[in-house]
This record gives structure tokens, C-alpha cells and sequence, in this order.
């Protein structure tokens, strides 16, 4: 037998180019399944992640997969808003701490994050180069938007308007860049995070008078008074940058308690108090919500997997077809052969012997197979969380 196995062994070395292409064909037709199984375990336990370690979220009434998706993953630009007080509720009712984000703008196809510094000790993020945002109209930038943005800290970034055709819009406001985030493999390594006085500086909410000039005095027809007058000239710039000389001229207008986020994050102190403020947004004419991040993405995840089934279907009825089309090939390659084991019979080796021959070429491919998919798994199993991230995740 172990002659065999050395006359099979020559013959798939002399024929290197057809055996290395057989066995490359059927190596990646058994990892294909495998792999894609790996990577949708993986990417199923990296979505839910993020919802377990989020554990209630109040947002606009509507959709509890919009309010979580926006809130997890900043997904969506233009979400429903609901006021400042909601978050003074929360917190002044001793149930829960609040961590309010506002997300409804982006720059560069970057997703624009307004949040208070708790959000960051919330999220275990932490600088990775510069510093903290301390002032008006600075960021820090996830690492993966400072790579594409070619930003470092003490650049600046200008916002992006948000309709250039809106004469009446806002300006866009040029941010300084204080620091850039270490790697947390999350939706924030995309992110651009400023306070929510940034966000709502850019909202309209809060400005300043430093580019406008005086150029006179007017008559006041209510008082009846000489008063000086201040416009903006032809020289008006079409930005606004906060700067530690001009930040005592900004200010907001309008009631705080009125001012829009997109969600809050609360965080019970214990179980009893997750469901007593549970309890507070049960009523059907509640202009808010509160969900349960994890139970939300696991029912999203449930329903989207549903297709790993008719997935499975498709590839076992694929692996049959395949395993037909390898057996068509073997009895085409024996057509082929024919006159070689013609010779080996002349040479005096009994039909036995020619069924050993083939069958030792068989081994010795399944063999090269299985060591090719050990390999092949191995290094996805290394490499599955960021396939994941850079396949599923965004």
C-alpha cells in the first residue's frame, strides 16, 4: 500500500497544476459555509454588544428600531427630537442617570455626535493624542474620521451646511480640533463628538455679534430715541469660529428646557428603578418612549437571520451540484487516463492495483483539502472581529 501511495503521490506532483487547482476548488467550497457561519456569529454578537451595554434609551415616540439605531449607531441624520426637560426629568426623578446625544447633523458623511463629557466616560473612550474638548465650538474626533478627514488636533473642520440653496439657513461653524480618540472598534471611531451648546450653536439656538459693526444711529419709533445701530456689512464672513477672544459674546436664546436632543441614554441605578421609570412612559398619549436597546436589536437580528435558513438551503443544494460536478470530472479524468492504465495493465499490475492507485490519489486530496480548510479557518478565526467590523459593522 505504501507504494501506493508513492506512485499516487508522483503522479499528482507531475500533474502540480491540475491537482492545485482541484484542490484549491475543493478547500474553498467546504470553508465558504464554514467562514460565513463564523463571520454572522460574530457580527451577531458585535451588534448586540453595544445594546447590552446601553441599557434603556428615551427618545421621540415612533419607532424603537430608529430611536436605537440612531442612538447605537448614529444611523440616522434627521431623527425625531424631543426637548432638554425630558433629560431634567429623568434626572431630578432619582431613578436613572441621563446622557443626552444630538445627532442630526454630519460632516463628510461623518455623523456629527453632541454630547456631554459623561457620554465618553460612559463609553470607556478615551484621547489618544491632544486633549479633552474644554471650550465652545471644539471636538475630538473618532479615529478612524480623523484618518479620513486628515485631521490631528489643533486643525480646524468646518461644518457642513446642511442645504446650500437655504438663504435663511444657519452658517457653518468652524470647529477646532482639540484631540483625536483612541481605537474603540465602535460606531464612535467614525464619529465627530462636540457638546450639545456646540450643537445647538449650530442649531441657530446660540450665537454671537462679533462679525457685525456699528455704522450709525436711527430713530427708534417706539421710544422715540436716538439709538446706535448695528448691521452686518458687505464683509460679513459666511462662517462662525468660537474663539476664547469672541466666546463671551455667545449666548443662547429661548427657553434651555425647549432645546432639541435626538436621545437620552439612561442609566437606572439598579433593576427596581429601570422599572419604575419604565413605568412613566407607558401612557398610549406620551409624546416619548422608552426601549430596551438589547431587546430591540436582538428582535432586529432575529428577523434579519431569518434568512440564514434559505442561506443554509442554497449552499447544501450548491454542495450537492458541486459534489456531482466533482464526481462528472473524476469519471472524465478516467476517460482521459484510459490509455495510462492501459500501460499499467501491460505492465503486469492487476485491476486491484489500479483501483488502489486511484484511491490513494483520493486520500491524498482529501488530505491536501483538509489541511488547506484548517489553515484557511485558522486565520479567519484570527482575523473575525475586524472581517466583521469591515464587512457587517459600519
Amino acid at each position: 500500500m505504501r507504494h501506493d501511495f508513492y506512485l499516487a503521490w508522483r503522479y499528482l506532483v507531475h500533474h502540480r497544476i491540475r491537482s492545485l487547482i482541484l484542490v484549491s476548488s475543493l478547500s474553498l467550497l467546504a470553508v465558504l459555509p464554514l467562514a460565513l457561519h463564523l463571520v454572522l456569529d460574530e457580527g451577531e454578537r458585535q451588534l448586540s454588544l453595544r445594546a447590552a451595554q446601553t441599557p434603556l434609551l428615551v427618545g421621540a415616540k415612533g419607532s424603537a428600531v430608529d430611536l436605537t439605531l440612531n442612538a447605537l449607531y448614529f444611523s440616522i441624520a434627521a431623527a425625531p427630537v424631543i426637548p432638554m426637560v425630558e433629560v431634567n426629568s429623568i434626572q431630578e426623578s432619582g431613578l436613572a442617570d441621563a446622557l443626552p446625544i444630538y445627532t442630526r447633523f454630519r460632516i463628510q458623511g461623518h455623523p456629527l455626535v453632541g454630547a456631554t463629557l459623561d457620554y465618553h466616560d460612559f463609553r470607556g473612550l478615551s484621547i489618544r493624542t491632544g486633549r479633552m474638548m474644554g471650550m465652545l465650538g471644539e471636538c475630538i474626533l473618532g479615529v478612524d474620521a480623523a484618518q479620513d478627514l486628515k485631521l490631528k488636533p489643533g486643525d480646524t473642520l468646518l461644518t457642513t451646511p446642511e442645504n446650500l440653496f437655504d438663504l435663511a439657513g444657519v452658517y457653518p461653524l468652524r470647529l477646532h480640533v482639540s484631540g483625536v480618540l483612541a481605537r474603540s472598534h465602535s460606531p464612535d471611531d467614525q464619529a465627530i463628538f462636540i457638546d450639545l451648546q456646540t450643537a445647538w450653536v449650530m442649531e441657530g439656538l446660540g450665537h454671537g455679534h462679533s462679525e457685525s459693526k456699528a455704522i450709525g444711529h436711527a430713530i427708534n419709533p417706539l421710544i422715540a430715541e436716538d439709538v446706535r445701530v448695528r448691521v452686518a456689512d458687505a464683509g460679513l464672513v459666511t462662517y462662525t469660529e468660537i474663539t476664547p477672544e469672541n466666546l463671551d459674546a455667545f449666548h443662547f436664546h429661548g427657553d434651555a428646557g425647549n432645546y432639541p436632543v435626538s436621545a437620552i441614554i439612561a442609566i437606572p441605578y439598579d433593576r427596581k428603578s429601570a422599572a419604575l421609570l419604565r413605568g412613566r412612559y407607558v401612557a398610549d398619549d406620551a409624546a416619548t418612549q422608552i426601549v430596551q436597546p438589547l431587546k430591540t436589536i436582538t428582535g432586529l437580528l432575529a428577523n434579519i437571520f431569518r434568512i440564514r435558513r434559505l442561506f443554509d438551503s442554497a449552499l447544501l443544494l450548491v454542495g450537492i451540484a458541486t459534489f456531482c460536478i466533482v464526481g462528472l470530472v473524476f469519471a472524465l479524468t478516467l476517460r482521459l487516463r484510459e490509455s495510462e492504465i492501459n500501460a499499467i495493465y501491460l505492465l503486469g499490475c492487476s485491476r486491484g492495483k489500479v483501483v488502489r492507485l486511484l484511491f490513494a490519489e483520493a486520500v491524498l486530496l482529501s488530505l491536501a483539502c483538509a489541511t488547506v480548510c484548517v489553515v484557511l479557518m485558522a486565520v479567519v478565526r484570527a482575523n473575525i472581529a475586524p472581517l466583521v467590523r469591515f464587512l457587517v459593522l459600519p
